[in-house]
């Protein structure tokens, strides 16, 4: 799965938006049963996990956390519980619950950004807050590419 590109959209009164078409694609291609939605960790905006990718990262998160460790449990507890399991209608509509469109600071202009495997929504005032100037984006990009990460494979 790979959801690329960034698309602007609106979301109605009731907090409804279409997923964009090629991400509902990407979806159907995947035989993905559902998504799942949550504030991001870092940034103003709400994360779509299709299904498989959000038990990954819910498993990858458990791996690492022990049940025995309240602070461990307080974490578990705070990234599932501001989750929330979304369904797409029959015109691939979903809703966006209003306690996440205040979270996510969204009224009614939104922009969608594919980001791999996950699908974030912004609000289109912040959507372009999280980018870096180009040069220092090709200076990181640079150093990063430039770590022997591969055991010296080029990539």
């Amino acid at each position: 799965m790979r959801f690329l590109g960034s698309i602007e959209a609106k979301t109605d009164v009731k907090g409804r938006a279409f997923l964009p078409a090629i991400f509902r694609k990407e979806l159907q291609d995947s035989y993905e049963e559902y998504l799942v939605m949550r504030k991001d960790v870092f940034q103003l905006c709400l994360v779509l996990y299709p299904a498989s990718v959000w038990n990954r990262q819910t498993e990858a998160l458990r791996s690492r956390l022990n049940r025995w460790d309240s602070r461990h449990q307080q974490i578990f507890r705070q990234f599932v519980a501001d989750a929330e399991i979304v369904s797409l209608d029959a015109n691939g509509r979903f809703l966006i619950p209003k306690r996440y469109l205040k979270m996510a600071g969204i009224s009614q202009e939104i922009k969608f950004i594919g980001m791999d495997d996950t699908i974030e929504i912004w609000s289109r005032d912040n959507a372009d807050k999280p980018f870096m100037e180009p040069e220092e984006f090709g200076a990181s990009l640079e150093e990063i590419m430039k770590q022997d990460i591969n055991g010296g494979q080029a990539v």
